[in-house]
């Protein structure tokens, strides 16, 4: 194999074999208002959502580090509908992508971003808490992932749809994932394999939210019948963040 990166063909895959980064909610629904407060759109300069995040911190983002080939410039935060209703828009300041990240094959697939300005916390914009060190995930727990991702026909919706994923046991993931990759160590597996359920096209860097604290950040995937989604997950990365949310150890 030559490397994912000749088959990672961004926001143009439609998950009928191929691999390719996160993408649209599968036999999910539409968000219930008033949830999910932490989401944020990452969309570039034509006010085109590209990416899911998730906001951490008054000015920092969550998303995946492959999400800057698609050069966004600012988020919208503060409402599921990207059309309709009161929402923030805010400018992005700099984007930290993880310094070992190479491409998704070999995971580190997450990117912070620094926001120009402090979100306003409040009745429409909420942080989410991400997972202590140590903590961790039981086989077929159920979680739930979101976003704005394509439908089959490569719109994007407006509303943000969200579906209940279980996660998939480490060593079954990689047995699976082998025949096409080894799995990057840095990774939780839901939603796919078999089930109907999960991402496909669109929502890369969204979060994989457990018991409500995001653990994972949706990376990439393949055929549903054949392997599961592929997460990145938040506890390995934790010491980075913190080393960049001003050195301040508030996520341990």
């Amino acid at each position: 194999m030559h490397g994912l990166q000749k088959f990672l063909l961004f926001s143009v895959l439609t998950c009928l074999g191929e691999i390719g980064h996160g993408g649209k909610i599968i036999n999910g629904e539409k968000a219930p208002e008033n949830s999910m407060k932490y989401m944020a759109s990452v969309q570039n300069k034509k006010g085109r959502h590209v990416c899911g995040g998730f906001l951490i911190t008054e000015d920092y983002v969550v998303t995946a580090a492959h999400c800057n080939e698609a050069i966004p410039t600012h988020v919208v935060l503060g409402n599921h509908n990207l059309k309709k209703g009161n929402h923030e828009k805010i400018d992005i300041e700099k984007k930290i992508k993880h310094e070992s990240y190479r491409d998704v094959e070999h995971g580190n697939d997450i990117m912070l971003l620094k926001l120009s300005t402090k979100a306003q916390l409040g009745s429409n914009i909420q942080i989410i808490q991400l997972p202590h060190a140590d903590m961790n995930l039981e086989e077929n727990e159920v979680c739930q992932v979101a976003g704005w991702g394509s439908t089959g026909n490569l719109i994007s919706p407006d509303e943000l749809r969200v579906v209940d994923v279980s996660v998939i046991n480490p060593q079954s993931c990689k047995e699976q994932w082998s025949p096409w990759l080894h799995l990057p160590d840095n990774a939780i597996c839901a939603g796919g394999y078999g089930t109907k359920k999960g991402f496909c096209q669109g929502d890369s860097g969204g979060p994989l939210v457990c018991k409500g604290i995001a653990v994972g950040i949706v990376s990439f995937n393949k055929n549903f019948k054949y392997v599961p989604n592929v997460y990145m997950n938040i506890t390995k990365y934790l010491q980075w963040i913190n080393n960049i949310v001003n050195h301040t150890k508030i996520f341990v």
